[in-house]
C-alpha cells in the first residue's frame, strides 16, 4: 500500500491484495499495519502522480473535447463524438485503455454508459484492468436489481434507513412516491428520486484506476 509509516500517516492507495484484509484510502497507517502486519508500506512519489497525471490526461483530451477530471487518474469523457473518428464508444474506451497502458504502463478500467451516475458504477464493475459497457436499451435490466447502496452518496446510514422502508434497489426506489421520500428524507429525496435515472444527453465514458 501507499503510506509513510507512523501515526500521522494515512494510507493514499491499497492495493487489491490489501483491500481483502480490509485496508482503505484514507485510513490510519497504524489501523491499516494492524490489520495487515505484513503489509508493505511504499512511500508516496506525488511528483511521479502528477507526472503520469498529464499523461494521462492528455490521453482523455487526445479523444474527447469534453472531459471532466475526478482525480489525479480518473475521469468523465463526453465521447457522444470523438475526436479520433472511432465507431462507437466502446472503441473510444479500449483505445484510451490502450494507450495509457503503452504510455505509463499502467492499466486502467472504464465504464460506457448513457449517464454519468451509470458510467460510474459501470467503471468499478470489472475492476482492475476491466470494461464494463451499460448500452441504452440495458439501463432498466441493470438498475432494476441494482443494491442501493451502489447509488452515489448513499452510504451506509442511509442504506439502513432505505433498507427498514423496504427499499432494497434502485428498482424498488423507482417505485416509490417522490412524496412519500420527501416526507421520510426532506429534499434529499428528491435526490434519491433522480440519481437511478439522471442522465446527461451525452454518452459518458469513466476512465479510472
Amino acid at each position: 500500500m501507499v503510506a509513510w509509516r507512523g501515526a500521522r500517516s494515512v494510507v493514499c492507495a491499497a492495493s487489491y491484495e490489501a483491500r481483502r484484509f480490509g485496508i482503505r484510502s484514507a485510513m490510519p497507517a497504524l489501523r491499516a499495519e494492524r490489520l495487515c502486519p505484513d503489509a508493505v508500506f511504499v512511500p508516496p512519489d506525488f511528483n511521479r502522480y502528477r507526472t503520469v497525471s498529464r499523461q494521462v490526461r492528455e490521453i482523455f483530451h487526445q479523444h474527447a473535447e469534453l472531459v471532466e477530471p475526478l482525480s489525479l487518474d480518473e475521469a468523465y469523457l463526453d465521447v457522444t463524438t470523438n475526436l479520433l473518428d472511432l465507431p462507437s464508444a466502446t472503441a473510444v474506451a479500449e483505445s484510451i485503455r490502450a494507450r495509457i497502458r503503452e504510455t505509463t504502463a499502467l492499466t486502467a478500467s472504464a465504464g460506457v454508459a448513457p449517464a454519468k451516475f451509470l458510467a460510474k458504477i459501470a467503471s468499478d464493475w470489472n475492476k482492475p484492468d476491466g470494461i464494463h459497457v451499460i448500452r441504452p436499451h440495458q439501463v432498466r435490466a441493470f438498475l432494476e436489481p441494482l443494491p442501493v447502496g451502489k447509488i452515489h452518496g448513499v452510504g451506509r446510514v442511509m442504506e439502513s434507513r432505505l433498507h427498514a422502508l423496504g427499499i432494497r434497489t434502485a428498482g424498488d426506489l423507482a417505485r416509490r412516491e417522490l412524496v412519500e421520500l420527501e416526507r421520510h428524507f426532506g429534499r434529499y429525496g428528491l435526490r434519491l428520486m433522480n440519481s437511478p435515472t439522471a442522465s446527461t444527453a451525452a454518452r459518458c465514458a469513466r476512465i479510472g484506476r
